[in-house]
């Protein structure tokens, strides 16, 4: 969660209307709070503050406010007329320390309605939290919203001032109390608060949370360092299956993350070796468009390794037939996802998604949940993105297959394919 910055306090102080307070134009108006007059030796000093004010001389304001303090026997009056003023001149000055203690005897005096004291309440919490008192930051937030406070966006200081001042479990407690209830609500849930949560679920090495995290900024903030650390860490999911490396690899590489020549090599070389060649020689080319291929001390490997998928291609279609007609005569309905994969990477998408349809209803298959996932990637390149959307909410695997496919969905809803 990023460190957030408060410069509001000289607004709120005016909007308050501090700024145009009586004590600050007419000593003599001063009787909105005040039973008593103010004394002479104290409205002389007040009265010279505020044309320093008025004049923009602000320190020297502060200066001449300060001169208040060393007068004897103040009545409550006088004391809270002082700290009004100086509160008004410290927030012009930048003086942040000066506000927090007017705003702790404005606060302390209670004398404001109540619009007004919640008001000063959130002043005095944002001074606090600027000085980077946290603790008295936080708790001062959380008075503010005790009392009828209203303005949300105070909300990610009040957390950030609880994690700041040693409660993160509590931070993280109102964390997921808002990220619930804006998902409830159908709204977004802030940035602050999924970073918080990712934060705090890497530091507990909660990698399900971190995970979880990831993909609600994908969702809502799509953002491609969120794919990279996503992708990043389900293989470091307690479960994940080696086996999946090559859907992994094709989820990166329909996101645009495959770049290094290491890469294109490796998932080219998976693809053949599964049975693929026709989404080998694309992986490939795509290589060579990238320049990642094709160049360099290695540029004849990556020749022999374009032949090598145009060869197998070649001998797919030559055994075609007979390989059909075995897949479709087998109880085992693996070789119709294949065949039928391979055919849709080819661009037959009609001829192959009917077979591997029909592979899923055989009953034998040993990875069920790897054939759900395969047929949904496969109808998203086929453009049919509502059937493929529908086929990946039935994958259920906890080995990483209904994490693929949940970002699959994601990436359909986002690409707009």
């Amino acid at each position: 969660m990023k460190q957030l910055r408060l410069s509001r306090i000289a607004v709120l102080v005016a909007a308050i209307g501090f700024a145009a307070a009586p004590e600050l134009t007419n000593i003599a108006a001063n009787t909105a709070h005040a039973d008593e007059a103010m004394r002479p030796e104290i409205g002389r000093i007040v009265q010279a503050s505020s044309e320093l004010y008025k004049a923009k001389k602000y320190k020297d304001a502060l200066s001449k406010i300060h001169e208040a303090d060393s007068v004897s026997g103040k009545t409550v009056n006088e004391n809270f007329t002082i700290e009004r003023m100086r509160l008004s001149i410290a927030s012009a000055a930048g003086d942040n320390d000066a506000v927090i203690r007017s705003a702790e005897a404005i606060v302390a005096a209670a004398k404001l309605p109540s619009k007004e004291q919640l008001q000063m309440i959130q002043v005095l919490a944002n001074a606090y939290y600027k000085a980077g008192n946290y603790s008295k930051a936080a708790s001062t937030y959380n008075r503010y919203f005790a009392e009828g406070g209203t303005d949300q966006s105070l909300r990610p200081y009040m957390i950030q001032a609880m994690n700041q001042g040693g409660d993160s479990s509590k931070a993280l407690k109102e964390v997921m109390a808002d990220m619930a209830a804006d998902e409830k609500a159908g709204r977004a849930p802030s940035l602050s608060n999924l970073e918080f949560y990712a934060n705090a679920a890497l530091k507990q090495k909660d990698m399900a949370g971190y995970s979880s995290a990831l993909e609600k900024m994908i969702t809502y903030y799509n953002k491609k360092e969120y794919w990279v650390n996503l992708l990043n860490n389900i293989e470091r999911k307690p479960g994940y299956s080696e086996r999946l490396k090559l859907d992994l690899y094709r989820l990166k590489i329909a996101l645009g993350q495959v770049t290094k020549t290491s890469d294109f090599m490796d998932s080219s070389l998976m693809a053949i070796q599964a049975g693929f060649p026709a989404e080998a020689s694309k992986i490939i080319d795509a290589g060579y468009k990238a320049g990642a291929l094709g160049a360099g001390a290695d540029a004849e490997r990556h020749k022999r390794l374009r032949d090598m998928a145009t060869k197998a291609q070649a001998e797919a279609d030559k055994g075609l037939a007979a390989a059909q007609a075995d897949a479709q005569q087998s109880k085992d309905g693996t070789g119709l996802l294949n065949i039928g994969y391979a055919n849709v990477t080819a661009g037959k998408f009609d001829q192959g998604l009917a077979m591997m349809e029909e592979g899923i209803k055989k009953d034998s298959l040993k990875h069920v949940d790897d054939a759900k996932l395969h047929l949904g990637i496969a109808q998203l390149q086929a453009g049919k993105k509502a059937f493929a959307i529908k086929t990946l909410k039935t994958v259920q695997g906890n080995d990483g297959t209904a994490d693929l496919a949940r970002y699959w969905i994601i990436y359909a809803n986002q690409s707009g394919k």
